[in-house]
């Protein structure tokens, strides 16, 4: 029962953030990136599906959703803090797998899971609109028979596909939010122009911002804009990955080991996760 009640708990404070103001969801990609992103105040975390796949030695999109399920699980129970699920395209090619793929990361406590519109086919990226949002209703659907407290995100993929037609983004994120989505996420706008755009269209809507990469824009910029929450993907893995790549480069190729000079603290890393197993 105190289970049970506690991931209500979480998804009711997950919910209560997208309410007002702009707030970070940083991406860990493991417990231990998860537990320090909590200590440092944190109020909730998301999965990157690309992280989760390079700490399994796999490209993005590679993992099945059964490793996948089992990501998250892992992820929910490494912090008391509400996790948003990466969960790509809902890892089925009709509807009704969706439906049933998010039925079970629903079971595995998440705050939060989102449904993107990719194809991971380069000839074809983008899903046909009618399917996509016939996919995103099968999602809310399986979400309510669970009870309904799980926000569900609908996210248009097109700018990560090079294809960067704002207006058919929009119309996407419109359709998805007709169709259930809680919150919307455009991955891959950038400007001012093209954030204030989707913030207007879906509005009252929350949106989610990527922030993928060095910014002009301040968290207090992004917030005047109107966005919602504020997410990096795999920027966080991937920083973990240029630190580990080049000083390991330099042991190959030069023999020296200035690269770890930037290293972590073993003694700080001990005592953050002391106790924490």
């Amino acid at each position: 029962m105190s289970e049970t009640l506690d991931v209500a708990a979480r998804r009711q404070t997950f919910r209560q953030l997208h309410a007002s103001g702009c707030f970070v969801i940083p991406n860990p990609w493991d417990a231990g990136s998860a537990r320090y992103l909590e200590q440092l105040g944190f109020k909730a975390l998301a999965t990157t599906s690309s992280g989760a796949a390079w700490r399994h030695g796999k490209a993005d999109g590679q993992m099945g959703v059964e490793e996948v399920l089992v990501h998250l699980r892992e992820m929910v129970a490494s912090t008391p803090l509400p996790i948003n699920a990466d969960f790509e395209g809902g890892f089925a090619d009709d509807a009704a797998g969706v439906a049933r793929h998010v039925r079970m990361a629903v079971e595995t406590g998440v705050a939060g899971l989102s449904i993107e519109d990719s194809t991971g086919d380069a000839d074809a990226p983008i899903r046909d609109l009618p399917e996509a949002v016939e996919r995103m209703r099968a999602a809310r659907r399986a979400i309510d028979d669970a009870g309904g407290d799980t926000m569900l995100v609908g996210r248009a993929e097109s700018f990560l596909w090079g294809r960067p037609d704002l207006d058919d983004v929009i119309r996407r994120l419109q359709a998805y939010a007709e169709a259930g989505a809680d919150c919307l996420y455009a991955p891959g706008i950038r400007t001012r122009a093209q954030i204030e755009a989707v913030v207007r269209a879906v509005a009252p809507k929350p949106v989610n911002l990527l922030v993928g990469g060095p910014s002009e824009f301040t968290l207090r910029d992004i917030e005047a804009m109107g966005v919602r929450r504020v997410s990096v993907g795999g920027a966080l893995a991937r920083s973990a990955w240029g630190g580990f790549i080049n000083a390991a480069r330099q042991i190959a190729s030069e023999g020296r080991f200035d690269g770890f000079a930037q290293a972590a603290s073993g003694a700080e890393l001990n005592a953050l996760f002391r106790g924490k197993s």
